[in-house]
């Protein structure tokens, strides 16, 4: 198990490199996490959804994503509280103190997942959440020690010396465990180092001096993680700066960042393109009249991120970005933000409401309890290009501009358009991945592009797991795990 000092330390990204390198060395891999918070889900092959790291993970393990990879997933909903997914599943809505108090019931569904994946496996790699210092978190966690202790699996403790004090982190950790957690950490390693790592050789020995962990090693910094799918949204690489001048002869695409914006994961093709500027436009900066297209991505809470939208006066801004003959495009959550109104009669995300849209497309969305969970396979009837993608969502969006569905998925009419044209949105997240989609989409704003975003994704999978195999003691971690 890999656990970190604290959050985004890189524990995802270590996982993901391991089991790449473990999966090239002949071992059955597979990544876990025994619970997640995050509004960038995956849907599985058996219809349910987790993390999108852990669907990540499972690529570089090289088999499909199950449910059983990540049992409680959280989705933020409001500033305390969050959908809980149990084994792929909708549950319900959580508030957070009486999911802090009732968690620790979740330890049963999380180790009958962690069962089923070691029954298939040489080797399961556990990702932990956050930091097991935190020490008020303790009673009922299923995300670190708890887990750990409960399953019996021995941990790895990772600290990010980037943010620096890597030696407090480290032996801070160590000193505010109990005994027992103590017991269950076998080794340490430092990731994210900077610069000639023999600079670093006396803190080395000093953290295994306090501690008596022995080290796995110095992880620099990974400089292609940029090409790999952002699991957290400040991660994606931006190209210019909000408010910078226009980059020469790119597209200008402008994302404006709302609170529950999920599934951004979208966004990171795009943002791989040479061709493309892609801009995230964050509160308090008005969207650049220079755009040539705004993307309104996905929303764990589609009305609560169109309010935040309005408070902006973002809304003024696509407004006169469409009168100025821009483009707009909508996905999931942003596809219902465009059309003229969004109706919760059942209160699904939070209480019962009926409230206008930004109305550029003629549809209405009714908000339902019944969650859409699948792949989807289709094309693009413009082009003909094959659109591969998941939808992910709750509630039905009808109106006469889905009558220009310009997808078509399963021989049926998906998604909707503007009289003008210059309006879309539809519900297939994904859809950029697909690298003849990506190639039409572009060339429509006179851009080409000859990205192999899969490829890209797969060779740097193989970079990180080279990179691990050079700095990261994989053969003292199996030895760990045997």
């Amino acid at each position: 198990m890999i656990q970190g000092t604290g959050s985004n330390i890189g524990k995802s990204m270590l996982v993901v490199g391991l089991l790449r390198a473990c999966k090239r060395r002949g071992l059955n891999v597979r990544p876990f996490k025994p619970q997640n918070m995050s509004n960038n889900a995956a849907v599985t092959d058996d219809a349910g959804e987790i993390g999108r790291a852990q669907a990540l993970q499972a690529r570089a393990a090289g088999v499909p994503a199950h449910v059983d990879m990540n049992p409680v997933l959280l989705k933020p909903q409001s500033e305390t509280g969050a959908q809980l997914i149990v084994q792929g599943r909708v549950i319900g809505h959580q508030e957070a103190r009486a999911f802090g108090s009732q968690r620790g019931a979740l330890i049963t569904p999380v180790l009958e997942s962690f069962a089923r994946l070691k029954a298939q496996s040489d080797l399961v790699i556990v990702e932990g959440a956050g930091s097991p210092a935190e020490t008020n978190l303790r009673q009922g966690d299923i995300a670190n020690m708890g887990f750990a202790c409960a399953a019996q699996v021995p941990v790895i403790l990772v600290g990010d010396i980037d943010r620096g004090g890597v030696i407090a982190q480290l032996v801070g950790t160590q000193a505010v465990l109990d005994t027992a957690d103590q017991a269950m950490i076998k080794g340490f390693a430092v990731n994210k180092f900077r610069g000639d790592v023999r600079l670093f050789d006396k803190g080395l020995a000093d953290i295994v001096t306090r501690t008596g962990w022995p080290s796995l090693g110095v992880v620099p910094w990974f400089a292609e993680a940029h090409r790999l799918p952002a699991e957290d949204m400040m991660d994606l690489p931006t190209q210019s700066a909000p408010g910078a001048g226009r980059a020469l002869d790119k597209l200008v695409i402008a994302v404006p960042v709302l609170p529950r914006m999920s599934n951004f994961d979208d966004l990171d093709p795009l943002s791989a393109e040479p061709t493309v500027d892609l801009r995230l436009i964050m509160r308090g900066t008005p969207l650049p009249a220079d755009a040539d297209l705004i993307l309104l991505p996905g929303s764990k809470s589609t009305i609560a991120d169109l309010a935040a939208l309005r408070k902006e006066g973002w809304d003024i801004d696509i407004t006169a970005h469409v009168r100025r003959g821009g483009h707009v495009l909508g996905l999931c959550g942003g596809y219902q933000m465009l059309g003229k109104l969004i109706d919760d009669p059942e209160g699904i995300e939070g209480p019962a409401a009926s409230v206008p849209g930004l109305g550029l497309l003629d549809v209405t969305t009714t908000l339902a309890p019944v969650k859409t969970l699948a792949k989807r396979h289709g094309v693009d009837r413009e082009s003909g290009a094959q659109v591969d993608g998941y939808e992910i969502h709750m509630g039905q969006t009808e109106g006469p501009d889905t009558a220009r569905g310009w997808l078509s998925i399963s021989k049926a009419d998906a998604g909707a358009r503007s009289a003008t044209g210059r309006v879309s949105g539809c519900y297939l997240h994904g859809l950029f991945a697909s690298d003849a989609f990506r190639a039409q989409f572009l060339a429509r704003f006179g851009k080409v592009s000859d990205l192999a975003y899969e490829a890209q994704v797969d060779a740097t999978l193989n970079a990180l797991a080279d990179h691990l195999e050079a700095h990261f003691d994989i053969d003292l971690m199996l030895a760990l795990a045997a």
